[in-house]
């Protein structure tokens, strides 16, 4: 299960673990499967388009083709589309659509209006970066993140989609909730059941807590699956040292009121033989220190976690085997 820049890169490690992907022997034919059970809770419309960046993250990641310095969209990108719509004033202009990537959307739209689901669409798309896993979104019903802010040009309260507090924002305005628009009315995707249900092992890769995992768990039937399976579930720390591994997952935990340490996001999560999710939890070096006391039911161990390279990442995926009792 994953979300974000984060979530790709540590499908890349996976792979190289694995020998899957760009990592694949050539003309083997491998003995693994990866399924990737992917956020949608950041997808929003803009400028007319489907926009899925969690999606299109792992498929540019693991299909070669991600921005290497900024770890998500097209490589060698133009903005020619963005720079003339700034020309005529459209909104908004805090979100950059480069013009490679607006093909993917494009795609995307048109088939959506044509009414394929969601997985269907991402399955297409995958044909053309052939990233060497299968991408499931989450759900193909529509549920978006939300969060309620309150708003600093009339300090009025509002719900904004969650990009823009993201992007325009960069989460530093006065922040109340989250809210998963249309979860109530989504269902998981059969895709990801099926995979959860017959896996070998399920890992939560160290994306967002609050808005990447937490936006999958808030479609019904994901938490139900993970608590039904069979494999066992290993989940990684996105906070090392108090701090997370990118982006503003601090700031989303202050939110609902959970401290940045990894001890406090592994209760978070819980473990499954209690009410929550997690057999067994990997932290920093160092971090296993700061904890007040063991999580009951939950297997933890402190490894390396920094994804400097996919071979890096790499250990850690093996780590977690390990712990879990899988071999690889």
């Amino acid at each position: 299960m994953v979300g974000g820049v984060g979530g790709a890169r540590f499908l890349l490690g996976v792979q190289q673990l694995l020998g899957l992907g760009q990592f694949a022997a050539p003309g083997a034919k491998g003995d693994h499967q990866l399924t990737a059970v992917v956020n949608i809770g950041d997808d929003a419309w803009i400028h007319g388009l489907r926009v899925c960046p969690d999606l299109d993250t792992c498929m540019y990641t693991l299909g070669g083709g991600v921005d290497p310095q900024r770890g998500w969209g097209h490589r060698d990108e133009t903005w020619h589309a963005m720079e003339e719509l700034a020309r005529y004033g459209v909104q908004p202009d805090w979100f950059e659509l480069g013009d490679r990537d607006i093909a993917t959307h494009l795609v995307r739209t048109q088939m959506l209006h044509a009414g394929y689901p969601l997985s269907q669409i991402t399955t297409a798309l995958c044909d053309r970066w052939q990233p060497g896993a299968r991408l499931v979104p989450t759900t193909d019903d529509r549920c978006e993140t939300h969060v309620v802010i309150t708003d600093p040009t009339d300090n009025t309260q509002r719900a904004i989609h969650f990009q823009e507090w993201w992007v325009r924002y960069r989460a530093k305005v006065p922040t109340h909730s989250f809210a998963f628009i249309g979860a109530e009315k989504a269902a998981a995707a059969t895709e990801a059941v099926e995979a959860i249900a017959d896996a070998d092992v399920v890992m939560l890769a160290p994306s967002n807590p609050v808005v990447s995992i937490g936006a999958i768990l808030a479609v019904p039937g994901i938490r139900a699956a993970l608590r039904s399976t069979t494999a066992p579930i290993v989940g990684y720390s996105p906070i090392i040292g108090g701090k997370p591994l990118r982006g503003m997952a601090d700031a989303c935990l202050t939110v609902i009121g959970v401290d940045s340490t990894a001890e406090a996001v592994g209760r978070h999560y819980g473990a499954r033989s209690g009410t929550g999710i997690l057999d067994c939890w990997l932290v920093h070096e160092g971090d296993l220190a700061g904890f007040a006391a063991d999580i009951d039911g939950v297997a933890v161990r402190e490894i390396p976690l920094l994804m400097t390279d996919p071979s890096a990442t790499a250990e850690m995926v093996r780590a977690g085997l390990e712990l879990a009792g899988v071999t690889a």
